[in-house]
């Protein structure tokens, strides 16, 4: 009878069991020793595999870089160009032979190989270290590609979010708040990047932890005979004002007329590092508020309302300054509606704080990934020389899950309410201004900023009695007047551009009156995709599949059918509204804004001074820069063209290599 009742006892789930005392991390303790020099030294045995890794960590303070901004990013790269005894090409071969790795960056040097090539990995390290050559041609190729990778991201969203937080919470004059700019990328030297080197290269800054099939004897010897001879020296030291967070809400916007999408970022500068009091504290909280996909802000803006894909938060960690902050990229229609979502959860963790609930599942998420860490033998070599480079008490690491265990929600919420700041913050968007500006003076003073994080020029119309009607009127005299312009009815267009070393070629060809137009993009005598818009309908041909346009899709496209469309909106009806004087690579335009009547959208820019178009952006098809405007049979036209499109990774610098106005077209011409 007692086995019977035994068997059907029931057992009470509505309760989460009682936590158990957090377990005691035995960690075993690097052996380390020091050179005469300075290095210091941590060996991690681990005889599992027969590898080893050599990691050497340079410590410098932050520099600023100034009108050199981007120097730092090319010496790891220019470590890596050759030696005195080595060309680039011999180095990676000689590494590439033996399966090892190698690789530099400005405060580093790792190399791993097996353990019978732990003496050439380590001749290696020795020769990049010791005996760089600095190449000037690989330098050129450096700032090449960084010039092309940086106008790529010159109008990227995330990239503009990112410099104008950037240069908001830190200031320009930080160095986590500079910027590279075109400028400072030209202005970097062959002799900046060996001056760096010679200055901040030293032993006595440095740790190089070995991680592997070792142990500490054999480690000291391999270590003087390869880095015993390394001279140290003065490094100097840097000290920068800490940045305060803003006296209250501010607002900054960077309008960008082809975004379907507004980025926003809520951020302010913080204190806080490794050695603080609150450091666990705050890595609890973050980790509620925003730090994954079931944290306040994520379920909330994507599981609740279906705003975005994604929204996280983070409070950083920096010995010199660090940050608070909260993202999310959300459809333009509902931007101000994420803001106020976002905002009520930062001001509900302070004045609601968090539940016992919430406290616990962030415990276990954080503790599981410590418990995770610790499976990689390389974890105790970082850990080793975070308590050696920042001070911290020597059982910083193997008290973690105790001081993790012992947090309480009073804790929590104390620490909510020193770091959260919900009336210090800036409220950064980059988004379609039109849209979206009006909108968002209700969560501060609203200020306009450029793609490079700088407040945008703001210029006053002059021109009172101007209109949108008459900025596209000036646009078609100033390119050879309405009769000589409408006497243009077709046209065949050819252009090129490069990429990646491959040549694009783009043929279009213009039926105005038959309402048809073609465009064939061919790359190595092949044609790679082909879009024809004829009979009220539209076809995408690519990579053997065509695809038809929707009815919505032909009409967008259809506002770019035309060999001039500005001369075909009254008679399509699309309507026009001017939106003031913008700053267009250095020149005053009218914005206007061409609406068809589906609601499609395109911006268009015209220049005050010529009345010429210089730019023109579609939330769906990108952007287009028109410049070097030509005559041919009395009209004008752009003869270079800057495309940026969602569909490809770089901007595409085109050239018209020949135009023929009137041509003879064929119905094979749209085939």
């Amino acid at each position: 009878m007692a086995i019977t009742t035994l068997g059907h006892a029931q057992v009470d789930r509505s309760n989460y069991p009682v936590a158990g005392p957090a377990p005691k991390i035995e960690l075993k303790d690097p052996d380390t020793f020091t050179l005469d020099n300075g290095l210091k030294v941590f060996v991690v045995e681990n005889h599992k595999l027969p590898r080893v890794a050599f990691s050497l960590v340079i410590d410098r303070d932050p520099i600023l870089e100034k009108e050199k901004a981007g120097m730092t990013g090319f010496v790891g790269e220019m470590l890596m160009a050759g030696t005195t005894n080595r060309t680039k090409d011999q180095l990676d071969e000689e590494v590439d032979f033996i399966g090892a790795s190698l690789s530099a960056g400005s405060t580093s040097l790792y190399g791993s190989s097996l353990k019978e090539h732990q003496g050439k990995i380590l001749d290696l390290m020795a020769d990049v270290l010791f005996h760089p050559s600095f190449p000037e041609e690989e330098l050129d190729k450096l700032k090449k590609q960084s010039l092309t990778g940086l106008a790529a991201s010159k109008d990227e969203p995330d990239a503009i979010s990112s410099r104008l937080v950037g240069k908001l919470v830190y200031g320009k004059d930080h160095p986590y708040g500079e910027i590279r700019t075109e400028e400072s990328i030209e202005a970097i030297g062959l002799e900046d990047i060996k001056t760096y080197y010679e200055t901040y290269f030293k032993p006595n800054i440095a740790y190089l932890a070995i991680v592997g099939d070792i142990d500490r004897e054999e480690a000291e010897k391999v270590v003087k005979e390869h880095f015993g001879s390394w001279e140290k020296g003065q490094v100097p030291e840097m000290n920068y004002p800490v940045p305060s967070p803003p006296e209250q809400n501010e607002v900054a916007l960077v309008d960008r007329s082809a975004s379907v999408q507004s980025v926003i970022d809520i951020a302010y500068p913080l204190e806080m590092n490794l050695k603080s009091d609150d450091y666990l504290d705050t890595r609890v909280l973050n980790y509620i508020l925003g730090g994954g996909s079931s944290s306040r802000l994520f379920t909330n803006l994507r599981e609740d309302k279906g705003y975005t894909y994604g929204a996280y938060s983070r409070i950083g960690t920096d010995e010199l300054v660090a940050s608070f902050s909260a993202g999310a990229s959300v459809r333009t229609e509902v931007t101000d509606s994420a803001l106020v979502e976002m905002i009520y959860e930062v001001n509900h963790m302070v004045d609601e704080g968090v539940t016992s609930e919430e406290l616990e599942a962030a415990k276990a998420n954080l503790s599981g990934s410590f418990g995770r860490s610790l499976e990689s033998p390389s974890t105790l070599a970082s850990f080793a020389i975070n308590i050696e480079r920042y001070g911290l008490p020597e059982d910083f690491y193997k008290t973690y899950l105790q001081r993790l265990s012992a947090l309480t929600v009073d804790d929590i919420n104390a620490a909510a309410r020193k770091y959260i700041k919900p009336e210090n913050m800036y409220i950064t968007i980059v988004g379609n201004g039109t849209d979206i500006k009006d909108k968002l003076d209700q969560f501060g003073p609203v200020s306009l900023y450029d793609n490079w994080g700088d407040p945008a020029k703001e210029i006053e119309m002059t021109d009172t009695d101007m209109t949108a009607e008459k900025v596209v009127a000036n646009y078609i005299q100033a390119i050879g007047g309405e009769e000589a312009v409408k006497a243009i009815k077709t046209a065949k267009v050819k252009v090129q551009a490069e990429v990646q070393g491959q040549v694009i070629e783009m043929t279009m060809a213009y039926d105005d009156p038959g309402m048809r137009f073609s465009q064939k993009v061919g790359m190595m005598g092949n044609t790679v995709s082909n879009t024809v818009l004829e009979e009220g309908k539209g076809t995408v041909s690519a990579m053997g599949q065509n695809k038809e346009l929707t009815d919505e899709q032909y009409e967008e496209a259809k506002m770019n059918m035309f060999i001039f469309p500005e001369v075909h909106f009254e008679e399509l009806m699309y309507t026009l509204e001017l939106d003031g004087v913008k700053d267009i690579e250095g020149q005053t335009a009218y914005k206007v804004i061409v609406s068809n009547p589906t609601g499609a959208k395109s911006v268009n820019y015209y220049s005050v001074e010529t009345g010429l178009k210089l730019k023109s952006e579609n939330e769906k098809t990108g952007e287009i820069t028109y410049s070097e405007y030509q005559e041919h049979d009395g009209v004008k036209y752009a003869m270079e063209m800057v495309v940026k499109s969602p569909m490809i990774p770089a901007p595409l610098n085109t050239k018209v290599e020949s135009l023929e106005f009137n041509a003879v077209l064929a119905d094979e011409d749209f085939k």
